[in-house]
């Protein structure tokens, strides 16, 4: 990778890193469960987040709504997400699938950003705010899922005037062709790097700015 990340300025942002996603038995699970076994999803989250950690650089968890009786019932546009929600209860606050992935837990120093009801991590949260606070101009986006959530932060991040890069392997969609979708066509359009796990945590090793940090 050409691209430099100063760890004082970079951030991982974290989405949605539920039991209902990540976790056999999940809600979503089984829907995600072909693609994430495919690239290799968790152990490359593992990774990103591991070298980040060694690095000096931040992470930012950035979860969505966790469901609660009556979310959504008296709105007049619940989006085809929502109205999934609404049926099986994803994310569902109090229980295990409303939890974070054990591996995926916040540590000291970490942020988790207030959260999120519909697909921006920026949308009506404080993370804008929280990056701003903490320096950050550069976001590195994992999670899930690469053409919902990952794609609506990483616009609005860039709209927002932060340095954009999305990571293949470290995240996933319901089908191939929605990960081809989020990173051949849709991403180019507005990530400035487009790269994979391995990729991102040797050029991390070999920064400069990662030794002086």
């Amino acid at each position: 990778m050409s691209q430099v990340y100063e760890p004082r300025h970079t951030a991982v942002l974290l989405v949605d890193p539920y039991n209902d996603f990540l976790s056999e038995g999940g809600k979503v699970w089984p829907h995600v469960e072909s693609v994430a076994k495919q690239v290799g999803l968790l152990d490359h989250l593992r990774s990103v987040i591991a070298a980040a950690r060694r690095t000096g650089i931040r992470i930012m968890i950035v979860p969505h709504r966790r469901w609660e009786p009556g979310d959504y019932e008296t709105w007049d546009h619940p989006n085809p997400t929502q109205r999934a929600i609404m049926k099986r209860h994803s994310f569902a606050r109090g229980t295990w699938g409303g939890e974070f992935h054990p591996d995926f837990q916040p540590q000291p120093g970490d942020v988790v950003a207030r959260e999120h009801w519909a697909q921006s991590g920026f949308a009506n949260t404080d993370l804008d705010f929280q990056l701003k606070q903490h320096g950050i101009t550069h976001v590195v986006l994992i999670g899930l899922l690469a053409n919902t959530c990952i794609e609506s932060t990483g616009r609005f991040a860039m709209e927002l005037g932060y340095h954009i890069t999305l990571v293949r392997d470290a995240t996933a969609a319901f089908l191939p062709e929605m990960m081809h979708a989020a990173h051949e066509l849709n991403g180019p359009t507005f990530a400035h790097a487009i790269t994979t796990a391995d990729e991102l945590a040797a050029a991390w090793c070999i920064s400069p700015a990662a030794r002086t940090a």
